[in-house]
């Protein structure tokens, strides 16, 4: 969702959503609205959460449009969208970052923004080796090849540097693939300890959750049950 109307440059949608359902927009304003106003996360991560909804839900037409263009006028490029739809696609699957990567290639050429240039990933990124200790450990007790896949994924997506996500806004999206897809047990405390090691808040944690309530509530509600649930292990091994 976004604002009920916006106006015309070449960075903004010009549809007023009252045309489609006068109510739903008036719904879809004040949630927007509400949802939008936790202080905690930055213009920049409020549009990489909604831009992984796109992605999960999948929603790639008017709101996935929608939500880019709000990026654009941010400040968010599509070279930060790419970077987050590459960090994302290890967890939404390649074929669904696939989608949006093409959905994105499209509003660029509307918008006639260029292409941005990206730096290819080293070699040796592009095979299996050593990656997160702990991970792995849980994930050879499943299957070596799956333990295998998941570190291949992991050290392609490891690169830092300019022009790539800070680690906060790494961990808040993955933990926000968590939600959509209700994966809420080992990755989800794995993507939560991510943040907080990154120097976020438990408020601005819980700032992700309260966010991602306007992408389903039931969805929210369990993921809720979830967080609160592993803080207090967290006390508790304090």
């Amino acid at each position: 969702m976004s604002d009920t109307k916006t106006n015309s440059d070449t960075t903004t949608s010009t549809l007023d959503l009252t045309e489609l359902d006068p109510v739903f927009a008036q719904m879809g304003a004040a949630t927007v609205r509400h949802a939008g106003a936790v202080p905690e996360l930055t213009d920049r991560e409020k549009v990489f959460l909604q831009v992984v909804a796109d992605v999960c839900q999948p929603a790639l037409g008017l709101p996935f449009e929608m939500h880019v263009r709000r990026g654009l006028n941010s400040g968010v490029s599509t070279a930060d969208i790419r970077a987050l739809l590459r960090l994302v696609s290890y967890d939404t699957g390649y074929h669904a970052a696939l989608a949006a990567f093409e959905r994105l290639a499209e509003i660029e050429a509307a918008a006639g923004l260029p292409r941005p240039d990206t730096e290819p990933l080293a070699a040796d990124l592009l095979e299996t080796g050593p990656g997160p200790e702990a991970a792995r450990a849980l994930l050879v007790e499943l299957d070596d090849h799956f333990a295998e896949h998941f570190l291949l994924q992991s050290r392609m997506r490891s690169g830092y540097g300019p022009g790539t996500l800070s680690v906060r806004e790494r961990a808040f999206a993955t933990m926000s693939v968590d939600v959509h897809y209700q994966t809420l047990e080992e990755s989800f405390q794995i993507h939560i300890g991510r943040a907080l090691g990154a120097g976020a808040s438990r408020d601005d944690v819980r700032a992700v959750l309260r966010f991602n309530a306007q992408f389903g509530m039931t969805r929210a509600w369990r993921a809720w049950k979830a967080l609160n649930a592993h803080l207090a292990q967290l006390d508790t091994a304090d």
